[in-house]
């Protein structure tokens, strides 16, 4: 097989051809180099390549001569986000101020995957401290759609869904704070699992709002996806937010689906409703009942989000002092060394969001804003307790319209925060979520739909998941 590209095959089809003989974890990881050097330069999903990737993939080969039983991720070339601790390699968060930063531990997730057997390809590009949506406040520049390279990729993954939807990894790792690997994942064609908070281990991953962060896969398929998901879940004894627990679902089962008709009626792109639409049609006439529901506290969701987010971000920001580790920019006293190191080595979306949070917290607003916040996020929460009750997923679309210009919203903070109104309540209440293509434009740019379920019912997911694509 050497010469060929092997670059269209799912994690499931490579493991069994690799099982098979049909070829090597070294030929298949050259073919994603290959298609790296080819597309890497356009797009930037990478900030890093590893050099050590080939060698990586012939301790598989090695392994698998022996005769030793190995698992489906076994050989398989992965990125992982450039928020996700890899021990003695290069983790920036894509911010100047951690731009040689070296871990000194791996992540949860990456010793899960490391004893699973995966090669990684590189770290990938992504919002600044995973603070946007369109991966334009990279330090290092921005990444580009695969699918046009005149538009975003979504963020803050968006180095690594472009990886994926562009054929430079077979899979990849993101995080998602509010939106963060399903925005990307619908923008770029891939399959994004936000899964329910505390299901997979946060411990070495950067954090920017701590009780709203999750690592999840994207990937090409909802089986692929679900095959990572088995793996990087599971009891962490060091995240006291992390659980251990698993559900199974018959997948053949007909499920209710709630539509919140009223949340999704207004402001979407007509081609996306139109796609909605057929969605819907498609899962009725798959056997699934729709049910109309109400999410009445999801319209402050947004601005729920925001104040949340800004106030967990400018406190767990205030660790990049240019003190221990990272960048340092010396001024005239202490308070001088914090005010240059922060204003060299944090961009401004970043430095937007630590003087919004500071203020959020700040003594006589913190009762109007922060604390207001808090007690709708308690609503927010209600009403997902309330409709699951009642039926087994929400579907909604992942965004309000395709990909958009690079350029097109940057310079409009509000405009590019209103992209994440069907994202944002998902991560407030805890539950996990799937973004699935569903269709293209009339110009090829990816949609995709979204369904959330219950805390821990991953299973349901999953099962959507799968029917969109054979239905799509």
């Amino acid at each position: 097989m050497a010469g060929k590209d092997l670059t269209t095959l799912t994690i499931k089809q490579a493991a069994a051809k690799m099982q098979a003989g049909e070829f090597t974890a070294q030929e298949l990881t050259e073919s994603y180099l290959a298609k790296i050097k080819e597309r890497n330069g356009e797009l930037n999903a990478y900030l890093e390549v590893f050099t050590d990737a080939v060698d990586q993939a012939k301790v598989i080969d090695d392994k698998r001569k022996k005769g030793e039983q190995l698992g489906d991720l076994a050989g398989i070339p992965m990125a992982i986000k450039d928020n996700i601790l890899i021990k003695d390699r290069k983790c920036s968060s894509a911010s100047k101020i951690l731009e040689n930063y070296v871990a000194s531990y791996d992540a949860y997730v990456i010793e899960r995957l490391k004893q699973a057997g995966v090669v990684f390809l590189g770290r990938t590009n992504m919002d600044e401290f995973a603070m946007g949506g369109s991966t334009e406040n990279s330090a290092f520049g921005p990444t580009r759609n695969p699918h046009d390279p005149t538009r975003v990729p979504g963020g803050s993954s968006g180095g690594s869904a472009a990886a994926v939807g562009g054929g430079t990894a077979l899979a990849a790792l993101g995080s998602d704070t509010g939106g963060s690997i399903r925005e990307p994942a619908s923008f770029c064609g891939a399959v994004g699992l936000k899964p329910t908070y505390g299901a997979v281990s946060r411990r070495g991953a950067m954090a920017m709002a701590s009780s709203l962060d999750q690592i999840g896969p994207i990937a090409k398929t909802v089986e692929d996806a679900e095959i990572i998901f088995n793996t990087i879940r599971g009891k962490d004894e060091l995240d006291a937010t992390n659980f251990d627990s698993e559900n199974k679902l018959d997948v053949k089962a007909k499920l209710k689906i709630g539509v919140p008709r009223e949340f999704v009626s207004n402001g979407l792109d007509p081609v996306v409703a139109s796609n909605f639409s057929a969605t819907l049609e498609n899962l009725k006439s798959a056997g699934h009942e729709l049910v109309d529901i109400e999410l009445p506290s999801f319209k402050y969701a947004l601005a729920c989000y925001y104040v949340t987010m800004f106030a967990e971000s400018s406190t767990n920001l205030a660790r990049f002092d240019g003190l221990r580790y990272g960048v340092q920019v010396s001024g005239q006293d202490l308070l001088g060394d914090y005010e240059e190191t922060r204003g060299a080595g944090f961009g401004p979306e970043v430095r937007r969001r630590v003087i919004l949070g500071t203020y959020v917290l700040s003594a006589g607003y913190a009762d109007e804003y922060y604390y207001k916040a808090a007690g709708v996020r308690r609503l927010i929460k209600a009403d997902y307790t309330r409709v699951f009750k009642e039926v087994d997923a929400i579907i909604t679309p992942t965004a309000p319209g395709p990909a958009y210009k690079i350029g097109e919203k940057i310079g409009d903070p509000l405009a590019m925060y209103l992209e994440d109104i069907f994202t944002v309540p998902v991560n407030l209440g805890g539950v996990p979520a799937l973004a699935v293509p569903s269709g293209k434009t009339a110009e090829g740019l990816p949609l995709g739909v979204q369904f959330t379920a219950s805390h821990g019912r991953e299973d349901v997911l999953f099962t959507l998941g799968r029917q969109i694509e054979t239905l799509s």
